[in-house]
């Protein structure tokens, strides 16, 4: 095969970020420090108007005390779609309140809020939408169920760095949000997570809860956890973040090639009022979704991603039944093509050519 291997995802480390972590190291100070509050100070500012922030030790981590710092627990339930990554309901489960799973819409992969009417009890403290993919999911129809019933809203954005709706940047609509730093996101720290909040209480529980319960030294206000960043982690992040708005800019010119060019597949809808920041670029293949992937790599040595080809409420760890065919329609459909600024002008005439082919011929 002479065409070389195009991957799925693609973290980009250049040598500013190598710099950063060496003089870090030269310093000493390698734990939780000067470096992550500067990084935290900057998240807020770049991505989020604002917003204060608080840095962990990954983004399920943020999930999991944003949602103990907004007082979920024991008793509580939490609607979350079953069409994302495991750690959103996880993170509901590990503070023991249930997860009570939702179906999506189809045009844009996330929570439908029709669907989440239907789900409320007088047990439901929350929802939590994913903003899958890097597209905003329904906020003004999720935020008005919230208010007509009391309840909060909590926002797994862990794909959404940048991402907007009406304006508005994801991250700043509901109690806290978590944006994920882990290498395949938009941006990188290494690993970590950043949790956005404008509640001071929440703000302070989180910073407790991530550095086993104390502000000050051997002053443990409450059981807390080990869940801190460290300035090496903070060093690359803060690097990271001024290539940011360039790389979402290249995402986006790729997803507009694809848009005009991909015949026979789904392409991603984008609301009219939202920007979408292409953590992935997923299409349906309504036939054979798994033929179609194994002939991109084996016939075009092009990589993709399935995500996700089991729904949460069906893993093992929940075992539930629940009857989401939209769900379980997406599971069966999507594949996600490469789209992190690393590709050229012919990594993308190379995949779309491979999609028209395969489209065409039934995969």
């Amino acid at each position: 095969m002479s065409e070389e291997f195009i991957p799925a995802a693609k973290p980009i480390v250049g040598d500013a970020e190598r710099q950063a972590v060496d003089a870090v190291l030269r310093s000493g100070m390698l734990a939780q420090g000067a470096e992550v509050a500067a990084f935290e100070e900057e998240f807020s500012q770049v991505l989020l108007d604002g917003r204060p922030t608080v840095a962990v030790n990954s983004g399920t981590s943020g999930l999991h005390l944003g949602l103990l710092a907004a007082g979920v627990g024991p008793g509580d339930e939490v609607i979350v779609p079953s069409f994302t990554f495991a750690a959103t309901a996880n993170a509901v489960a590990l503070t023991g309140a249930t997860p009570v799973f939702a179906d999506i819409e189809l045009t844009h992969y996330c929570l439908d809020p029709e669907h989440v009417a239907t789900l409320i009890t007088e047990r439901t403290k929350g929802i939590m939408p994913v903003h899958l993919y890097g597209h905003p999911a329904d906020m003004p129809a999720l935020q008005s169920l919230a208010e007509r019933h009391g309840l909060a809203l909590y926002e797994d954005a862990a794909q959404a760095h940048g991402a907007s709706l009406a304006g508005k940047p994801v991250g700043t609509f509901g109690t806290f949000a978590m944006f994920s730093l882990y290498p395949t996101k938009n941006m990188t720290s290494g690993e970590g997570g950043m949790v956005s909040t404008s509640d001071s209480e929440v703000e302070r529980a989180l910073r407790l809860l991530r550095n086993q319960g104390m502000e000050r030294q051997y002053e443990n206000e409450l059981v807390g956890f080990n869940a801190r960043m460290t300035n090496l982690h903070a060093a690359i992040g803060r690097v990271q973040l001024t290539k940011i708005g360039d790389w979402t800019k290249t995402r986006q010119a790729t997803a507009q090639f694809f848009d005009q060019h991909l015949e026979g597949v789904g392409v991603p809808a984008v609301a009219e009022d939202a920007v979408h920041v292409y953590h992935q670029y997923t299409i349906s293949v309504p036939e054979d979704r798994d033929g179609f992937v194994a002939a991109l790599k084996d016939e075009y040595n092009i990589g993709s991603g399935v995500y996700y080809p089991i729904p949460t409420h069906r893993l093992p760890s929940f075992g539930r039944s629940d009857e989401l065919p939209n769900t379980e329609r997406a599971a069966r459909t999507v594949v996600s093509l490469p789209v992190h600024p690393s590709l050229t002008d012919r990594d993308r005439e190379r995949i779309v050519t491979a999609v028209n082919t395969l489209a065409k011929a039934g995969a």
